[in-house]
């Protein structure tokens, strides 16, 4: 085993802090002296690392958003590549936001750094054109889902599947009375009654689209069963703020603002309602019934719609290659659909286990030590690279 002395890593999204902060963690073990620098988030940080810049910078979604930033994120990315092309790593690894890291890739690869990219582009779905572009930029291709790796070995780009840390990190058997336990400091939580916990996304955009959708949902469900309670995680101080706005003109919900710990909230909850994204697997690993929704931009809508060649957008349906959960996109995210889907899943919940029994089984597949396997795999990578 080859020592590694200097790591460089792009992290855009809060997922992708996680992941690196995983990655860091598993890298130190192994590598003790080792020195972490690029683009990162708190959880990173809190391991070691050096972010030369902000990682909400790069936090951006759909098509148009990105382009209002462009400037920004071009000059960004100019000054790390000149920074890691003058201060060489012995590996680059980009963590997801593949419009940002891949090209920083590619370019560092022309320059001899070896290059891993985390978190598989959705190649798969649509703009499957990038493939040939992947192949010039990455060295090794990290995936966290078993699906995802057919479309690497059919175009001979070194790939290997690591599995999620989330699938690591959550028993398969979850202690559900702990969870309502924790959530007793709150005086308005009675841990008897029905819960839906209520995810509406971590960022302002995602909140402007469908908190006050998620909640005039919630009022129909409140009106058909009286006793139910709704459970709000807010992901930073800001969004609790804004939730509060929001729940203003539903002051006759039972409704229960968190500062935080969605893990636990969606643990305690009966069903989950949420946005597309990573939680959603969270909420798979928790064994929970969920109604997942989508929303952008009506522009970015209407380009992607047309470019995306998928039958699903959510993970745990993706994973399943079924339609497991209910997904709600665009124009049928209303307070209706949403309603008539939480209480569906709600009576499945109570009178079938076929989808536990598919969510134990994902959780197997993806249980994978996901940090060490990664830095195996990247170790395996560059012992080849250096016996050229």
């Amino acid at each position: 085993m080859s020592n590694i002395r200097r790591v460089g890593i792009v992290a855009g999204e809060a997922s992708g802090d996680i992941l690196g902060a995983d990655l860091i963690r598993e890298l130190k073990l192994r590598h003790p002296d080792c020195i972490f620098e690029g683009v990162g988030g708190s959880k990173m940080i809190e391991e070691g690392f050096s972010s030369l810049f902000p990682m909400d910078v790069l936090s951006v979604m759909g098509i148009v958003e990105p382009l209002k930033r462009l400037p920004q994120l071009l000059s960004i990315r100019s000054q790390l590549k000149k920074h890691f092309i003058q201060n060489p790593p012995d590996v680059f690894i980009g963590i997801d936001s593949p419009d940002f890291t891949i090209p920083l890739e590619r370019k560092l690869k022309e320059k001899n750094i070896t290059t891993v990219h985390y978190v598989s582009p959705s190649v798969w779905a649509w703009r499957k054109g990038r493939i040939k572009n992947i192949a010039k930029s990455v060295d090794l291709m990290l995936t966290l889902f078993p699906f995802e790796k057919k479309i690497y070995d059919e175009n001979n780009i070194d790939c290997v599947c690591v599995g999620h840390p989330l699938a690591d990190q959550i028993p398969l058997e979850l202690d559900i009375d702990s969870a309502k336990e924790k959530l007793t400091v709150y005086k308005e939580y009675h841990p008897d009654k029905t819960t839906v916990a209520i995810l509406p996304g971590s960022r302002k955009s995602e909140l402007d689209k469908l908190a006050d959708v998620f909640l005039q949902g919630a009022k129909l469900c409140a009106d058909k069963m009286p006793d139910m309670q709704f459970l709000i995680p807010a992901a930073n101080r800001e969004r609790y703020a804004e939730l509060q706005n929001y729940m203003v003109s539903y002051s006759d919900l039972n409704i229960v603002l968190t500062d935080g710990q969605s893990h636990t909230v969606m643990a305690a909850a009966d069903a989950v309602l949420m946005a597309s994204g990573t939680t959603t697997l969270e909420a798979l690993l928790l064994k929970k019934p969920m109604v997942i929704a989508y929303r952008l931009a009506n522009f970015s809508y209407k380009i992607l719609s047309r470019m995306v060649d998928i039958e699903f957008i959510g993970l745990p349906n993706l994973l399943a290659g079924r339609k497991l959960v209910p997904e709600l996109i665009q124009d049928e995210v209303t307070a209706e659909n949403i309603a008539q889907s939480i209480m569906a899943m709600l009576r499945e919940s109570q009178t079938e286990d076929g989808l536990l029994t598919e969510y134990q089984r994902i959780h197997i597949e993806l249980k994978k030590q996901a940090g060490a396997t990664a830095v195996k795999a990247i170790e395996s990578r560059l012992a080849e690279i250096n016996d050229k």
